[in-house]
């Protein structure tokens, strides 16, 4: 076996293909390796269509970018045939190392993926030396060629939540799929609301999936995202995740913390104290804090001690247990906020829990939860930092996918 035919092999080049010549190109920075495929004359080739054996119509030369020879950038270029098939005419056919439309060879491309799902983009572009929108492109092609061929039949619970894209209020809702053990994103859209869910609906029967078979979904209290699940899922319980009751009172005592702090001086340290656990891990000086205000008699102190009591309701074992305790919750902190103004944000927080009482109550017989979700959004956010932002909500989408979802081997969609 010579150098030549060595070399082809390494570069995926196979029969009737071979490796006819090679140039070293030092004239340029970084050095070029070129090297020229071609094949011998009167080679017949198969129609893309029917595989028939067929006479080269014309041929018209392309190039493509290698993985480096050392530190050497590589280049193929062949001459490429168009048959002409009795049949289905005339018709350019593919190349054995390269994908149709693309000026990077698979293995360049398969390199580039595995960096990609490692690092920013920006990041991987200045490794392999192309631009970012190049290397966007091929991971753009690769990603909705996968998520084309999700399987979405067997689709029965959703987890759905909204994250930020942007600075501002650019956001993109994230589904997954919530009995779904590893990768379970099936579905980003731009946005948050009504328009959302009507979109994932419409995507999951063009991936085998029945509307009408889904039994559970699992969001916040948003009124858009619940309206639109009742009109989509008929048959699906609603449950609201126990992680947005927190996070509702947890958003209501820090209001009621900054309009106290106009007017009042509170303890140091507390806007960070007051976002923990009262036994979770904190700095002296939060727990300080805390302490202080415990023994205050601020109205942030209400607000605290009522966000607490929140575990004693979620403690409860039964669905009764945690219907009395609910009903009790309400009942005790609206006699303790009285009609104090800067109380507003909790007794509003309280209405969301009474208008979403039973959807709540859901939790305790659920066996499922948008935990996972909260998690993926962490890393979806560190992502973007990593980053530092994306150019649209479109290649965002896309890194999420690349995250999270069940994508497979991505060289299926060559």
């Amino acid at each position: 076996m010579d150098a030549n035919t060595i070399m082809a092999l390494g570069l995926g080049v196979s029969p009737p293909w071979k490796l006819v010549e090679q140039r070293l190109d030092t004239t340029v920075q970084p050095h070029v390796l070129h090297l020229e495929v071609a094949v011998d004359r009167g080679t017949m080739f198969a129609c893309p269509q029917c595989g028939r054996a067929c006479k080269a119509h014309d041929f018209a030369e392309f190039t493509w970018r290698h993985l480096n020879f050392f530190q050497h950038h590589c280049h193929i270029t062949a001459k490429v045939p168009r048959t002409d098939c009795p049949e289905h005419g005339v018709l350019r056919i593919g190349v054995p190392w390269a994908r149709e439309g693309s000026q990077f060879t698979l293995l360049f491309e398969q390199v580039a993926l595995v960096l990609v799902r490692e690092m920013p983009v920006l990041a991987a572009a200045r490794i392999i030396e192309v631009t970012d929108n190049r290397l966007w492109r091929i991971v753009h092609h690769y990603v909705r060629k996968a998520v084309e061929r999700l399987d979405l039949s067997k689709l029965a619970a959703v987890g759905l939540d909204e994250t930020a894209a942007k600075r501002g209020h650019t956001y993109v809702t994230v589904f997954i799929d919530l009995d779904r053990k590893d990768k379970p994103v099936v579905f980003v859209t731009p946005g948050r609301g009504k328009d959302t869910v009507t979109r994932f609906k419409a995507f999951m029967m063009d991936h085998g999936g029945q509307p009408g078979r889904v039994v559970e979904v699992v969001c916040d209290m948003s009124p858009a995202f619940i309206a639109a699940i009742g009109e989509t899922f008929p048959n699906a319980a609603v449950t609201v995740d126990w992680f947005h009751v927190v996070q509702l009172f947890t958003k209501a005592l820090d209001e009621v913390r900054r309009a106290e702090a106009r007017n009042n001086k509170l303890p140091k340290a507390l806007r960070w104290a007051i976002l923990k656990k009262a036994d979770g891990k904190m700095t002296e000086a939060q727990a300080e804090a805390l302490a202080e205000l415990e023994a205050s008699d601020l109205l942030t102190a209400i607000a605290w001690r009522l966000k607490e009591k929140l575990r004693w309701v979620r403690k409860a074992d039964t669905v009764q247990a945690a219907r009395w305790r609910i009903t009790n919750f309400l009942r005790h902190a609206r006699e303790v906020i009285g009609d104090n103004t800067i109380l507003d944000p909790v007794r509003k927080a309280l209405g969301t829990v009474e208008h979403h009482r039973q959807r709540i109550l859901e939790r305790w017989t659920s066996t499922h939860s948008n935990a996972r979700l909260e998690g993926f959004n962490g890393l979806f956010q560190a992502a973007r930092a990593r980053a530092r932002g994306y150019r649209n909500t479109t290649t965002f989408a896309t890194m999420i996918y690349l995250i999270a979802a069940p994508l497979g081997d991505l060289f299926k969609s060559i």
